[in-house]
């Protein structure tokens, strides 16, 4: 592929994930990771990389989309700070202590781990699982516990923790709002720590490609960013006019599909 069909794949990828975010109300990790790996196997990059590759750089996106989506929260007083301070020292630490374990996996495994996650994501989608309100939270010992839970996972599989913080902060008593508005939150330290710690840990490797900082691709960060934020706003646009049940089957189908090919190559 030559540097402008690949530009031009990187914000299509972009507009499809800003898309798809806003019209099924969940993060574009989920969307990114699995579009970033099959744009990298296209590119020829080395398959012994590419998961580690499309994880990272599906962190660094999070970074601009969390920062943008958690100052709209805080604005709107639908953070929850004092669960957030106590969430953050777990979130930090599960980030860095998830990308170390990634890095430890090889790409197929990554793979298939992430094949296994988006599965069970799309079961809990299609049988409309929500969490069960709670009225307890935890002590600070607990939440940094969560926390680190939270982080680990997200960092692992390139996603920005809503899918874990919301149940999570529903459990613990918080109001829907409070809940999405404090996670959008916790999405930023796991991405900021998971993505710098990404870059650190692949740092010269020798099967990077061109334009690579460790293990975070800029060509495509630079593309999904750009066109992501606009059309996610068409997204969410679109949500508004279709019926609610048939997006999340809809959507639930399409992790399937994403899961089974990845547990099938």
């Amino acid at each position: 592929m030559n540097a402008l069909a690949t530009s031009v794949g990187y914000l299509g990828l972009g507009a499809a994930a800003g898309t798809l975010a806003g019209l099924f109300g969940v993060g574009g990790g989920l969307i990114i990771v699995p579009a970033l790996a099959f744009a990298f196997t296209l590119q020829g990059m080395a398959p012994e990389i590419i998961m580690h590759l499309a994880v990272g750089t599906s962190l660094a996106t999070i970074v601009v989309t969390a920062t943008s989506s958690a100052l709209g929260h805080f604005r709107k007083g639908s953070l929850y700070r004092p669960w957030f301070l106590a969430l953050l020292p777990g979130l930090m630490l599960g980030a860095v202590g998830g990308v170390f374990v990634a890095d430890t996996l090889s790409s197929t495994v990554l793979g298939t781990l992430f094949g296994v996650f988006v599965l069970l994501v799309a079961v809990k989608m299609a049988l409309g699982l929500a969490p069960k309100p709670g009225s307890i939270a935890p002590g600070k010992l607990g939440m940094g516990f969560a926390g680190g839970v939270i982080g680990g996972v997200s960092a692992l599989f390139g996603i920005g923790g809503g899918t874990l913080a919301v149940p999570w902060l529903s459990r613990c008593g918080a109001t829907m709002t409070q809940a999405v508005g404090t996670s959008a939150a916790c999405g930023l330290p796991i991405a900021l720590f998971g993505a710098l710690t990404f870059i650190v840990v692949g740092w010269g490797h020798p099967l990077l490609p061109d334009w690579a900082s460790g293990f975070v691709m800029w060509p495509a960060f630079l593309g999904i960013v750009i066109a992501s934020v606009p059309f996610a706003h068409l997204g969410v646009k679109l949500a508004h006019v279709l019926p609610a049940r048939v997006l999340r089957l809809a959507f639930a189908g399409l992790l399937a599909i994403v899961g089974m090919r990845f547990l099938l190559t």
